[in-house]
């Protein structure tokens, strides 16, 4: 039976048109993922299914005595309310509690899920994130029949992604949500809608179902738009011969041509476009030595220490409010450590996307926004100006000179990460990047950063985006510890499991204990530190690279000495030399890394023995 049916739907916002035409209906128990560029009306279309907002033209036609709950991307409270306070308001009239106290009860329940642990706290002094938390919690301790969520995911960590991920799979309504979160979209939903240049598509699979599927329409749209253009040619043939006769028969065949003729051709996919750009980056380029971090009694980061190499991709992960994002400020130089040193190298250009889109003039036009970067910017195909940027991250000609607070949440943070890239940095902070990113121009980053050529350090709790970015992830496990594991998210977790058998989630995670064996914790690490097989090969080797290619930095001097009167030579060795000298730079680096763990595992083993 159909929840809600909306039919002949037409919505415009500015001079926009979001919708034209299109047909949308929730059955029972569905579990449908809505996706699409930020911007296309994705958030409108929750608006107008829940009620809230009316369209130009269609109608929507609700299941009598339908309950719906919804989840905006922005929620709003009353001003003066404690988190508990305002949860219990919404959900006073929920039939499934017996009394309030039972209510406050389940409240304090999900709240603790999802890491809000001062339930007296006033909603105004709260985050962004925790706010967006408590709606949440709020909106899942309803029993409706349709719960509409505007990112859910959006602030959770890891671990609260995974409880949200099992509580919807087990919620017997129906729902609709958004979410960049691929892995999330694969586990919860059975059905995808896609919207796309005013028109909805739907299917009937899960988001890597979609994929396959999409591609399949988009293959059969082109070969009929091939099919169509053929038939136009010899149309045009016949037209341009001219009838001899107009009989009612012509009449219909020219009829039929123009029909084809003014038929819309299908539209490729607009894709976020991105050239890698960056700066050259010397030898010194982040070094962290025994930094620590505190704020009041809790304990951010103790003595932690790093030399990021060449071309390093690591991801930083942990509960929320666990200091990630405070690293990056202080890479950033936005904060000072307590203790220890940051060295940043004289040839590092930083990059940094923070969470907060960082001081947007809302009245600034998006043009001027970019140019008051750089007018243009060097990339491998050329000089590209600002202009031609914007176009290539889907802000079209008609947008350029729109004022920023115009634009959508997830459009203000597109135009961002541009800003940051025009600057073309070798080193980029990323906060949180997928939150309010379309799933498109995740893709698109995501290739973008497989060339670029610099290193990455991100905070993330998407999965799929640190599975498919990083190499390294610092964890961290509580009391200012961070543990490294090599690989990806999905590697991480192995390795968690591993090292930590008893039962217990990964950081942030369902059944997790903050602050508890702490000390045990950071043992069982110690005991089973240990190379990786390929770490294990290459300090196997590399003294013996090393001196080899220090005997050809020798060789190659000689062959200078003896041609500095021959120029065309003499340039070539230097070239050769110059080559040789950064494959030399690049192994010791490494060797000290490599060294440094192979003492730490000598020192361990030593102290096992005793």
């Amino acid at each position: 039976m159909s929840l809600v049916t909306i039919e002949h739907l037409t919505k415009s916002y500015t001079e926009r048109r979001l919708f034209d035409d299109v047909s949308f209906s929730m059955g029972e128990g569905e579990k449908v993922g809505l996706i699409g560029i930020n911007g296309t009306g994705k958030s409108t279309l929750l608006k107008i299914a829940a009620g809230l907002e009316e369209p130009d033209d269609g109608s929507i036609v609700y299941r009598r005595n339908l309950y719906i709950r919804y989840l905006p991307q922005i929620p709003e409270f009353t001003r003066g309310d404690s988190v508990l306070e305002s949860i219990v308001r919404d959900n006073r009239k929920e039939p499934y509690f017996t009394s309030e106290e039972e209510l406050r009860a389940s409240a304090k329940t999900v709240l603790t899920r999802l890491g809000i642990l001062d339930y007296d706290a006033r909603v105004e002094a709260l985050s962004g994130g925790q706010r967006k938390r408590v709606a949440l919690a709020s909106v899942l301790l309803s029993t409706a029949d349709l719960l509409i969520l505007d990112e859910p995911t959006n602030h959770l960590d890891s671990g609260m992604a995974d409880w949200l991920e099992e509580y919807l799979k087990k919620f017997r309504g129906a729902l609709l949500m958004i979410t960049h979160d691929r892995y999330f979209l694969d586990s919860v939903t059975a059905r995808i809608v896609e919207l796309d240049q005013g028109k909805l598509y739907s299917y009937q699979t899960n988001y890597e179902g979609f994929v396959k599927l999409k591609a399949e329409r988009m293959d059969m749209a082109l070969a009929s738009e091939r099919k169509r253009q053929s038939i136009l040619r010899t149309e045009l043939e016949w037209m341009q011969r001219g009838a001899r006769a107009r009989s009612t028969k012509q009449k219909a065949h020219i009829q039929r041509y123009e029909a084809l003729r003014d038929q819309e051709a299908p539209k490729p996919d607009q894709e976020v476009e991105l050239e890698s750009v960056s700066s050259r980056l010397g030898r010194t380029t982040v070094e962290l030595e025994g930094i620590c971090k505190s704020y009041g009694d809790k304990r951010l980061i103790k003595d932690f220490s790093y030399i990021f190499l060449k071309n390093d991709r690591v991801g930083m992960i942990g509960p929320n409010g666990s200091g990630k994002s405070t690293l990056l400020k202080m890479i950033a130089g936005w904060e000072k450590p307590d203790d220890g040193v940051i060295r940043i190298g004289q040839t590092v250009k930083l990059g940094y996307f923070s969470q907060e889109n960082e001081a947007m003039d809302e009245e600034e036009k998006v043009i001027d926004y970019i140019r008051n970067v750089a007018e243009y910017v060097q990339t491998r195909d050329g000089s590209i100006s600002a202009s031609q940027m914007l176009e290539r991250f889907l802000f079209p000609g008609s947008m350029q000179h729109t004022v920023i607070r115009r634009l959508s949440g997830g459009e203000k943070r597109r135009l961002y990460l541009l800003r940051i890239l025009m600057d073309a940095p070798n080193i980029l902070l990323l906060d949180e990047p997928t939150n309010d990113l379309d799933i498109r121009t995740l893709t698109i980053l995501e290739d973008y950063l497989d060339s670029f050529q610099g290193i990455v350090i991100t905070v993330s709790h998407d999965r799929y985006f640190l599975d498919r970015v990083v190499r390294r992830i610092f964890a961290f496990e509580g009391n200012g510890v961070l543990v490294q594991y090599e690989g990806g998210f999905t590697d991480y977790q192995v390795a968690y499991a591993g090292r930590h058998p008893e039962p217990a989630a990964p950081v942030g995670g369902k059944g997790a204990q903050a602050g508890k064996n702490d000390s045990r914790s950071g043992r069982t690490h110690q005991k089973k530190l240990k190379f990786t097989y390929k770490e294990q090969k290459e300090w196997e080797t590399i003294e013996e690279e090393i001196a080899a290619l220090e005997q050809k930095i020798e060789e190659l001097d000689r062959q200078i000495a003896e041609s500095a009167t021959v120029f065309g030579k003499l340039s070539l060795l230097m070239e050769e030399k110059a080559e040789a000298e950064g494959w030399l730079e690049e192994k010791m680096e490494r060797w000290i890394y490599l060294n440094d763990l192979a003492e730490k595992i000598a020192g361990q083993q030593e102290n096992g023995e005793r």
